[in-house]
């Protein structure tokens, strides 16, 4: 049972600063995003569950070109301010936005080229999932890449060990690990909506988590339906 958008504000405004500790296992994967992102090339960035802001303050200090805009959002009033706090330098290009729990997003269609989700996924249910891979193919202009990083199942015995705990953990109790449990998020990508450019499981001090990186496929680009085809 994934936790409600209340449970989730609830959770993450008293964790805090604390999410932060957890870069032991996310750092590694957000490296590998990085690394195949072309985040340089970027324009317009929207983060979906910014969290702290720490990932987004290393982008924008390191990795984002000057003109490049970043929008981040969260559930939780407590990360927003955090991250607000971290932006503050960029706060000319870069701003962090209050969610209302909707998995509508606060842009116009085709708006952006880069959108983010790490470690947000794997909170939802498999219907919100799908709305918001809605929403990303609604925001996001041709060609824009969608950038993910979740926790995943294990690949090498000590990870398989691990994302088997963990996941007995969240059946037994969600709030335990923050709502967070394993998944593959290749499953959830349409192949006539979306292109895999880029898909790895990163096993840090043996947490998995799956790095994926997918283009928007513009409907004029879908492949075309053969004559012999049922329309049916």
């Amino acid at each position: 049972m994934v936790l409600t958008p209340q449970e989730s504000r609830r959770f993450y405004d008293r964790f805090g600063e604390k999410q932060d500790a957890q870069g032991f296992y996310e750092d590694p994967a957000l490296d590998d995003l990085i690394r195949h992102a072309s985040l340089a090339k970027a324009q317009a960035v929207f983060e979906f569950g910014c969290g702290s802001g720490r990932f987004a303050a290393r982008l924008l200090a390191g990795h984002l070109r000057d003109s490049a805009t970043y929008l981040g959002c969260d559930v939780s009033s407590t990360m927003v301010a955090l991250a607000t706090e971290r932006l503050a330098p960029f706060a000319d290009r870069a701003r962090a936005t209050l969610s209302d729990g909707t998995l509508r997003f606060p842009l116009s269609a085709d708006s952006v080229d880069r959108i983010l989700c790490t470690y947000v996924l794997d909170l939802l249910s498999e219907a919100q999932i799908a709305e918001f891979l809605q929403e990303a193919e609604r925001v996001l202009a041709p060609g824009g890449k969608l950038c993910l990083v979740s926790l995943t199942n294990g690949t090498t015995f000590p990870s398989r060990v691990v994302s088997a705990l963990w996941g007995l953990l969240y059946r037994l109790r969600p709030t335990v690990v923050g709502g967070c449990r394993p998944l593959r998020l290749d499953q959830f990508i349409s192949s006539d909506r979306w292109e895999t450019e880029y898909r790895n499981v990163v096993t840090p001090f043996a947490v998995p988590s799956e790095v994926l990186i997918d283009s928007r496929i513009h409907p004029s680009a879908a492949r075309p339906r053969h004559p012999a085809e049922s329309t049916s």
